[in-house]
């Protein structure tokens, strides 16, 4: 009894302690601008007007497409080259392979503001800055060496017989990967991508040093540029509306493939 009590105490605790920024966020977005600093911490007359103010907002309603447009391709290059990637480590025997499963892992972890200054040169000069190109392509570096190594995870539990049926049956390599594998590790794929999506949809530090204007800054760089009426107005009223526009249906995305993305996680935890 003691122990069940102790656990609700926690898990409530954790609760609290998780939802209490979400819901200070929905309070502010809710507040009129005139009663952002009213020291309340639920709003007492909500209005709705950070939120319709949003879609009047060029630089947001901009930022926005931005943010689809160059998250989508960055996650959908990532995903067709570490799908070909994985499946030469996980399948293909050269001297190597797991040297090059290992660099992925390593690249994962390279701290990306290091190559900020570099990549702000290198693309003023190449004319990449300010441009979906000049984002697309740190996104997919980054995302790449993860991608790899999840779907090479995935790769790995799949029974290889299968290939080797559809190869006796007269389909090639490539169509055996096509027709019968990939489809066997959808599971994979789209967790792959849904997680390979989510890391593009928040990057903050290359949308914000390697951008200039409305061009192509993504949503979360946009927010630092958010103005209000004056210049003596803080608007954190429509940056809470914003933050939560763009958070709400990704969490909706998440919930729904909540159990696919499970799935995909642990299908290589019970097989070596």
């Amino acid at each position: 009894m003691k122990r069940r009590i102790a656990d609700l105490l926690v898990t409530a605790t954790v609760a609290v302690w998780t939802l209490a920024p979400i819901v200070w966020v929905v309070s502010l977005s809710l507040k009129p601008a005139s009663l952002q600093n009213d020291g309340r911490f639920l709003p007492a007359s909500p209005t709705l007007e950070n939120y319709t103010g949003l879609f009047t907002n060029p630089m947001f309603t901009t930022a926005l497409r931005n943010s689809v447009g160059i998250s989508l391709i960055a996650t959908t290059v990532s995903v067709i080259v570490a799908v070909f990637a994985a499946y030469a480590i996980a399948r293909l025997r050269f001297r190597g392979n797991g040297a090059v499963l290992g660099l992925a892992l390593g690249l994962t972890m390279f701290p990306a503001i290091a190559l900020v200054g570099p990549l702000f040169t290198l693309w003023t000069d190449l004319g990449l800055f300010d441009t979906w190109l000049g984002l697309i392509i740190p996104y997919v570096s980054f995302s790449l060496p993860l991608a790899i190594w999840l779907m090479t995870a995935f790769f790995r539990t799949i029974p290889w017989d299968l290939e080797e049926s559809a190869q006796m049956d007269g389909a090639t390599r490539l169509q055996a990967l096509l027709r019968v594998i990939i489809p066997v590790a959808a599971p994979g794929v789209v967790t792959t991508f849904l997680l390979t999506f989510l890391a593009c949809w928040g990057e903050f530090l290359f949308a914000i040093s390697l951008t200039s204007t409305d061009q192509s800054r993504t949503v979360p760089a946009a927010l630092a540029f958010f103005t209000g009426e004056s210049e003596f107005q803080q608007p954190y009223g429509a940056i809470a509306a914003a933050a939560l526009m763009v958070t709400v249906p990704v969490v909706i995305l998440v919930l729904l493939s909540q159990r696919r993305i499970v799935a995909g996680l642990t299908s290589g935890a019970v097989k070596g």
